[in-house]
């Protein structure tokens, strides 16, 4: 190798707050300044591993795969509070396959069995799995300058001696460095050479890496902070050190004077030649019965036709040899087998499922059994999920019930080996918002400050996350405070210098990967830092490059509800319905959609998707497809078309005659992802792999490569018989899809499911109603949405009984009137257990009769006052007596309880002789202002009443409430609304001045609320939580957030 230095200890971002490069800045670093060879040595870990090695590997230079090691300062099982915090580092580098597969065990291994703080390795696995690896033991951090700075030689050279017993003087290296990166190093340095000599292990110069140039050094600085929790002057941050990109001119004036350890970092490259295999896929292992898996999938696709009642025809066949053929030729029947079996066991134990994405066009997956739409009825093209001319892997995304997902995983690992199985890791970045809001916190600026410049800068949209950079051009209020305010420059140069480091691991949403082998072979491996599920250290590309096919596994919540009301209507109403069979033309379901009930569906609620469908009032699941694929940026502006060509046929055009077979369904309007590719195959002559280059075009949304596709497009209408003028038009139609268009697979999967709860809740309400309330248990705010919904839709919701509740929200039967009481659970300080004793023994003795029938039979150790109180405040023992008396009486209640108890066995309560019977004190009533209080507090929100009750008729003649105001009321646009203040929070600006963010609440939702200084000062005697205020302002609508500026203020009277 010509290059005399390379640097040998480089951190990217993957350290986590440690380092700021990300991984192509730190290639391209290395490049401009010659390097042949570069190490990756990031702090525990190989997350960064497979992207460094493939950057590399484009920009022409050596990749050295490494890690710096922590190991443990007595054995990685060690973990006793102020011993084995502390820790020492070890530089492992992969001199060829077998160091590799051995980084990604030890790493494992430190993660799994040594965490503690960081993840340890040992002696231990050092033993075990150190073949292929060469170790450098760090200058300035390592246990050897520790014994050292406090002249203990012996205890070096014996760390040294039992390094030396593992690697050999062939692979053990010892790293000097320069009083650049270490501030002792003239110091140390004699003493190492000393040991180097003694012992005869080699000297190497070794840089520390976390930055690239030394002006950066103040932002790492800052990202140290940000990871302590800390300000500058709160805490010490790293003093002098230039832990900047060393290029090899700087090397050999850092160490002249010893040209041996330079040359060596040259010779260690030399030794690593690691050659990875990328992108060349393994599927887990399936028991197939002796018979190849491409005979297997056949065998499970032609017992569909009786499964799924579909007459088998020519063009049924045709259609499934074509498909199977492909399949076939690519090898992926083990992947389809695997996924047939994970949904057949989903089926058999009664979890709901559907499947996203473009796998819908595939007939042979909906006989399979893995699928649940008909790709024939909806006219989904199989190229659109496997393109015959793309080696793309097969990608079927699994939705299930998310409360049995779970369930699904464990699954996996009992069929296909507990370490074979494991969720796919996922970097957390710094973002545009969260990077100014911790900058300005570590830099020791005002919160206010920090939240007004955060709050400037936009949400970005899916996949299109937004950057500080396009806020400031998007945005002139941010651009001018830039420009104007020093803090502000000072806070938004540092934050871009952090955003988008990863700043933490966490599991993906979905993604599962399942091994042929043990995962070891192919991922390093870790613990979910919050929940600890097992999860690997590289992110969905890596894996992939690594050879694991991604299954997913995505919980919705909807498809929970579905089952629960499912299951109650068949527990309720005695009415078994098969979800996937029910009738698509269902005219109470339309009718429904029509008015505008949307509450609590699947992708159909939300004021403007509920706007869009009381104008076009849908008549069949093919409007339904249509609009949960239209209402996203970009194509959302046809939807008005969409509805107006609906309603009336005349208006519906073709600019091409060919465009009809395309676009019949959608009323000539370009509606799917699909419309395009077809358009650009039909009419631009395109094949699928041009297509599919189309799409990834329009995915990126990179000005140039539009642009290019564009011009090529064009020229293909034009070539296949479009004129120019039409050719273009057709452009315009099509551009408004680049990165939001739907498949129209997807948007068949996905409207089917709308269309499911739709039905539920047309045909069963208050059951459904029921099920949505105990899904959202917990989120105060959608429980309110949810019970205002059910009021609209005269369904009475009551607060929680002794006799009647359940765990959740339960439809109650009644003649006439739909009702749902709360659950048990859903009080708070209410605990599952107890409520679940109260039920077992409702269900097995009956009904309770009065106060003292409950307190004899209960007996339970949770049910204390805390817990009877919680009871009595939140209506449940409202038929037992008045609420204000039984709170007054408590300490007796209690006490006859552990009396009877005393008498029938163990009780939690006590005192009087349960023969003596209960008799309670007289006391004065709760008021009803103290009963609304009580259920705000203990259930969300209020149930016997509201606190606005007595203005209900004059805010009922208002033509505009919050929902209206929310759903009807555009950017700008002056409104009136009153209501309850239910949250007041108050901030300091930097003028020093007092503003404020209220959340007001009526009957039919919530809106937040800005008050600026001027009103606040004004106003202020009129914002207290609770208070009941009329407020006039503007409405504004940022990143889909609708909220209110407040401009005037008074009391309700």
């Amino acid at each position: 190798m010509s290059s005399f230095f390379i640097p040998l200890n480089t951190h990217s971002h993957y350290s986590l707050l440690a380092a700021l490069p990300k991984i192509p800045d730190l290639v391209a670093k290395a490049k401009k300044v010659g390097m042949e060879a570069l190490a990756l040595t990031d702090n525990g870990n190989l997350y960064g591993a497979i992207e460094f090695y493939k950057e590399c590997k484009k920009e022409g230079i050596k990749p050295i795969l490494g890690i710096d090691c922590y190991l443990a300062a007595r054995t990685r099982h060690d973990k006793v509070g102020g011993i084995d915090n502390r820790r020492t580092r070890l530089i492992l580098l992969a001199e060829n396959e077998l160091g590799y597969k051995n980084l990604i065990k030890l790493s494992t291994a430190a993660h799994l069995e040594g965490f503690y703080y960081k993840p340890r390795a040992d002696f231990e696995l050092l033993e075990k799995y150190n073949g292929g690896l060469i170790a450098i033991v760090p200058f300035g951090a390592s246990e050897v300058a520790t014994a050292l700075r406090i002249k203990d030689k012996e205890r070096a050279k014996a760390f040294l001696v039992r390094l030396l017993g593992i690697f050999g003087t062939e692979r053990l290296r010892l790293g000097i460095g320069s009083e650049k990166t270490t501030a002792d190093a003239a110091v140390l340095l004699p003493m190492i050479q000393e040991l180097s000599a003694t012992l005869a292990i080699p000297l190497v110069a070794v840089e520390p890496v976390f930055y690239l140039e030394q002006e950066d050094k103040p932002a790492r600085d800052t990202m140290l902070l940000v990871s302590a929790g800390g300000a500058l002057g709160e805490r010490e941050v790293e003093g002098n050190q230039d832990y900047s990109f060393v290029s090899a001119e700087e090397a050999v004036r850092r160490f002249a004077h010893i040209p041996v350890a330079l040359a060596e970092t040259a010779r260690i490259a030399e030794r690593c030649n690691l050659e990875l295999t990328l992108g060349t896929w393994v599927f887990p292992i399936i028991d197939t019965g002796g018979v190849a898996p491409d005979e297997a999938f056949r065998k499970t696709v032609e017992a569909g036709y009786a499964r799924r009642n579909i007459q088998k025809t020519q063009e049924t066949e045709k259609r499934v040899a074509y498909e199977l053929e492909i399949i076939a030729r690519k090898g992926y029947a083990p992947y389809f087998l695997v996924v047939a079996d994970l949904l057949r066991f989903a089926h058999e134990r009664g979890i709901l499922t559907t499947i996203r994405g473009s796998v819908a066009g595939s007939l042979s997956t909906f006989l399979a059994g893995i699928t649940n739409v008909n790709p024939l009825e909806y006219k989904l093209p199989f190229e659109r999920f496997l393109n015959p001319e793309r080696p793309s892997a097969p990608d079927i995304d699994m939705d299930f019930a998310d409360n049995r997902r779970d369930e699904m995983i464990e699954y996996a690992k009992q069929k296909y080996g507990a370490d074979k199985v494991a969720q796919i890791g996922t970097f957390g970045t710094m973002m545009a918002r969260g990077s100014v809001r911790d900058v300005a916190r570590a830099m020791g600026f005002d919160y206010a400050l920090g939240d007004r410049i955060a709050k400037l800068i936009p949400f970005g949209s899916q996949g299109f996350p937004m950057s500080i950079e396009r806020a400031l051009e998007l945005v002139p209020e941010l651009a001018k405070l830039y420009k104007d305010d020093d803090d502000t420059k000072q806070i938004i140069d540092m934050a871009k210098k952090i955003e988008g480091c990863a700043r933490h691991i966490s599991v993906h949403a979905a993604g599962v990967v399942i091994a042929p082998t043990p995962l070891t072979d192919y991922a390093p491996l870790q613990l979910d830092p919050k929940g600890g599920k097992l999860i690997t250290q590289y992110d969905m590309y890596a894996v992939e490059e690594a050879g694991l096919l991604k299954f997913d596994f995505l919980g919705i919540k909807n498809l929970s509800i579905l089952a629960d009301a499912v299951a109650r209507a068949k527990e309720l109403e005695g009415v078994t319905i098969d979800i996937e069979n029910i009738p698509i033309d269902d005219r109470k379901t339309f009718e429904m959609l029509a008015r505008g009930e949307t509450g609590g569906l699947f992708q159909l609620n939300g004021a403007g998707m509920t706007r869009y469908l009381k104008e076009l009032k849908p008549t069949s699941i093919l409007d339904i497809n249509a609009m949960v694929a239209l209402y996203r940026p970009g194509p959302m502006e046809t939807i008005p078309q969409y509805i107006e060509r609906k309603h009336n046929p005349r208006l519906i055009t073709y600019l091409d005659p060919r465009l009809k077979d395309i676009l019949a369904d959608s009323y000539g309007v370009i509606t799917y992802q699909d419309d395009v590719l077809l358009t650009a195959i039909t009419l631009g002559g395109y094949s699928w792999l041009e297509a599919d280059k189309l799409r990834k075009a329009m995915g990126k949304k990179i000005p140039a490569e539009m642009e290019a596709q564009r011009v090529k497009l064009i020229e293909g209408f034009i070539k296949n018989g479009t004129t120019k003028e039409k050719a273009e038009q057709l452009w315009r139609l099509i551009e408004p899809f680049a990165a939001y268009g739907f498949n129209k697979a997807h948007a068949a999967s996905y409207g089917k499911v709308a269309y499911q709860t739709a039905y539920m809740k047309a045909n069963f309400p208050a059951i459904y109603m029921a099920a949505v309330l105990t899904a959202d248990s917990g989120d105060v705010e959608k429980i309110g949405e949810t019970v205002a919904d059910c009021k609209r839709m005269n369904i009475l919701v009551l607060p929680p009984s002794i006799n009647e509740s359940f765990s959740g929200f339960t439809m109650v039967k009644d003649v006439g009137v739909d009702k749902i009481r709360f659950g048990l659970t859903t009080i708070k300080n209410f605990g599952e257990g107890v409520a679940q004793s109260i039920i077992a023994e409702r269900t097995a003795k009956g009904s309770f009769k009065n106060l003292s029938h409950f307190l004899e039979r209960v007996k339970d150790r949770n049910l204390n006052k805390k817990a009877l109180e919680a009871l009595i405040k939140s209506g449940a023992m409202d038929e037992f007596g008045e609420r204000g008396q039984m709170l007054a009486n408590i300490e007796l209640l209690l006490q006859y309880g552990k009396e009877s108890a005393e008498h029938s066995g163990v009780s939690l309560f006590s005192a009087l002789p349960a023969s003596a019977g209960l008799r309670i004190a007289e006391a004065a009533p709760a008021t009803q202002e103290e009963k609304l209080g009580w259920e705000k507090e203990l259930l969300g929100l209020y149930i016997s009443g509201h606190p606005l009750d007595k203005f209900r008729a004059v805010l009922e003649k208002r033509e505009v409430n919050i929902q209206r105001a929310k759903e009807e009321y555009k950017e700008g646009m002056v409104v009136v609304v009153g209501g309850i203040l239910q949250e007041v929070k108050t901030i300091i600006t930097k003028k020093n001045e007092i503003m404020a963010f209220l959340k007001l609440a009526d009957f039919s939702g919530t809106i937040e609320v800005v008050v600026f200084p001027r009103v606040w000062n004004e106003h202020k005697a009129l914002f207290s939580p609770d208070a009941l205020v009329a407020l006039k302002g503007r409405i504004s609508n940022r990143n889909n957030t609708v909220s209110m500026v407040a401009e005037k203020a008074k009391a309700l009277a």
